[in-house]
């Protein structure tokens, strides 16, 4: 039966001029709309050659109240394009539960990037990757210890059309074809990079269709080597890589696909950052030099990233091979044109310079930027313990992991006790992601995925010891094969000195809000909440200097703003002056090792390149 009407719809979209299995997508509808196009190798607008110079820009990633800020930079740099990724799991938190308010209005963005004169490409995944937690999968998806996400399993298709026929109705309307800006849908993700199920390829396909993606240009992404796994034979298929590989890769596109067209949907102008590895930068002068050359020859680019913004909260993501795990920091600078605030940088003047020259387009002027500010020192005198707040357990056999709780990010506290005398190795063997433990509330030493540690040897004394682990998701891989198998918390059992421990109370600690704690001035030191305020008279943007710290969260006025964690590189958190109120703010900072007393600051410049240290196995300052 659904093959049959599956059949029915390919032969009605196709009486309506939308080639199912043809690059050639026509987008026109009556009266205002408009179409853009695949023929003879190149783009068409209305019928006429278009040559796509973009730029990626997440919403997710930039307040709101900055977009149109954003927006206007990318036009005055020369592009006439927005690409951006859409974050699954920032819109479907739970499943069914969809949330497309506030910062996460995605159609209003879209809305915005039309009113500034740029037209929008829409990569709706479901798999994003984008150095995003978990690749903007859902954590609840991995709820369900049987399905497999990126795959054609029956559950996770399902999962994934609902949330694709939930966005079709939020934003399908904005295709060219109706009238909007969005010339381009992206399939999937980068998908030859990962596997090469094509039926899995064609039913995302199929489902953006569905969801009314047929007013638009569908298209497949990969590297130029990939292409054979990842792209499907009706569709465009355009490639992504970085500086100084142009002249390589396009002439790999043109044996696979001689027609064309011809186009780097990721042209990689920077890099992102990870803990305790140093700060990434490229060369501007390579990037211009290798971007005049592509628009010389015709062909599309899209910016990797024209601007890259910042992961608040929990959602940076991280890399992994299968042993080594490298968790990204909180920023998202990319070392791009517009930096992390969304300040021109010298690559900006650069790159304009280069875009004016090859398209011979005079360019808006570039709009000021208000400078960001300085906040004068102030004090953490309040604090309150962890361990003072805990909620109700939940006890099983084994450790349960975040999502068996319901729970997405944060932390998770397992507790056990153990009868004595015993000494030897602590062993977690997948843990998701470091740990301090804990014996009789005193700190015995960490367990750090990133190192590849597993292990930890302790010395239980004769009397019964409370054995606390907390653990913190400090991000879920985003790309590579591990996906399916990146719950967080303790995946498995948990042995002493090679034996399996029984019997967990499992503590919930999302670290949603901080704004139900009971502070005081008594002092706290360890694994700590800690309050403060400071005074603006005019809010503007700052960089909060986390120095002071060593490990944990920092909320600005209840809002999440990233991580903390002194092995480096990033030491100064962006504070986006649109979440300040012009008088007090409040400043919660969660620290694992912290004391009362310490001291923050703002700048007015980002601090991406602090000193890189090591973590130490055992517990104290880090």
């Amino acid at each position: 039966m659904k093959k049959i009407l599956r059949s029915a719809l390919h032969i009605l979209l196709l009486a309506a001029g939308v080639g199912l299995g043809s690059t050639h997508c026509f987008a026109r509808t009556a009266g205002h709309g408009h179409s853009f196009t695949v023929d003879q190798g190149q783009f068409l607008l209305d019928g006429r050659p278009f040559q796509i110079i973009s730029g990626e820009m997440h919403y997710a990633r930039v307040p709101r109240a900055y977009w149109r800020d954003r927006l206007r930079m990318a036009k005055a740099m020369g592009l006439n394009s927005i690409t951006t990724y859409v974050f699954w799991n920032e819109h479907e938190p739970k499943p069914g539960v969809f949330d497309f308010s506030g910062d996460n209005d995605v159609a209003e963005f879209i809305r915005e990037a039309q009113q500034e004169g740029l037209y929008v490409i829409l990569r709706p995944g479901p798999y994003s990757c984008a150095e995003w937690e978990w690749g903007g999968f859902p954590s609840w998806l991995l709820k369900d210890h049987g399905m497999v996400v990126r795959s054609s399993d029956p559950k996770f298709v399902e999962a994934a059309r609902a949330w694709l026929l939930r966005l079709g109705q939020e934003v399908a309307p904005l295709q060219i074809g109706n009238g909007g800006p969005i010339i381009a849908v992206q399939v999937e993700n980068e998908y030859g990079s990962y596997g090469s199920d094509h039926a899995y390829m064609e039913a995302i396909h199929h489902i953006l269709v569905d969801a009314g993606f047929t007013k638009a240009q569908l298209y497949t992404a990969d590297g130029a080597d990939q292409i054979p796994n990842g792209s499907l034979p009706e569709l465009p298929a355009v490639i992504n890589f970085g500086t100084g590989d142009a002249k390589t890769e396009f002439p790999k596109l043109k044996k696979l696909r001689p027609d064309g067209p011809f186009m780097s949907g990721e042209y990689w102008d920077g890099w992102f950052d990870h803990w305790g590895a140093p700060h990434e930068a490229r060369s501007a002068k390579e990037e211009a030099d290798e971007i005049g050359w592509m628009l010389r020859q015709g062909y599309s680019v899209s910016l990797y990233m024209f601007h890259g913004g910042t992961s608040f909260g929990w959602m940076n993501g991280a890399n992994s091979n299968g042993k080594n795990y490298e968790p990204d920091v909180t920023s998202y600078d990319y070392d791009s044109p517009l930096d992390e605030s969304g300040r021109v940088t010298p690559k900006y003047e650069l790159l304009r310079t280069t875009i004016a020259q090859a398209t011979g387009k005079q360019l808006p002027p570039v709009p000021a930027v208000a400078p960001a500010m300085q906040v004068a020192p102030f004090s953490f005198t309040e604090g309150v313990s962890l361990w003072s707040g805990l909620p109700k357990p939940v006890r099983s056999e084994q450790p349960l992991s975040m999502e068996d709780l319901d729970q997405a990010y944060g932390y998770i506290l397992y507790r056990t006790t153990i009868t004595g005398p015993v000494a030897g190795d602590l062993t977690i063997a997948t843990l998701h992601d470091y740990t301090q433990v804990y014996l009789n509330g005193k700190l015995a030493g960490t367990i750090d995925r990133r190192l590849d540690q597993h292990t930890l040897a302790i010395d239980v004394p004769a009397e019964q010891t409370q054995l606390d682990i907390l653990v913190e998701n400090t991000a879920r891989v985003n790309f590579g094969h591990t996906l399916p198998t990146e719950r967080a918390g303790i995946v498995g059992d948990v042995l002493l000195a090679g034996k399996p421990i029984p019997g967990w109370q499992n503590y919930s600690l999302p670290m949603l809000t901080p704004d139900k704690l009971s502070f005081s001035g008594d002092g706290c030191s360890g694994a700590c909440f800690y309050r403060a305020s400071f005074t603006v008279g005019k809010p503007a943007d700052t960089f909060l200097d986390t120095s002071a710290f060593t490990k944990g969260e920092v909320w600005v006025n209840g809002r999440p703003l990233g991580r903390v964690w002194s092995v480096g590189p990033q030491k100064a958190l962006y504070l986006p002056g649109p979440w300040l109120h012009q008088g007090k703010n409040e400043v919660v900072v969660f620290d694992l090792n912290g004391e009362t007393g310490r001291t923050m600051q703002g700048l007015d410049h980002p601090v991406l390149n602090g000193a890189i240290k090591k973590a130490p196995l055992s517990g104290g300052d880090e």
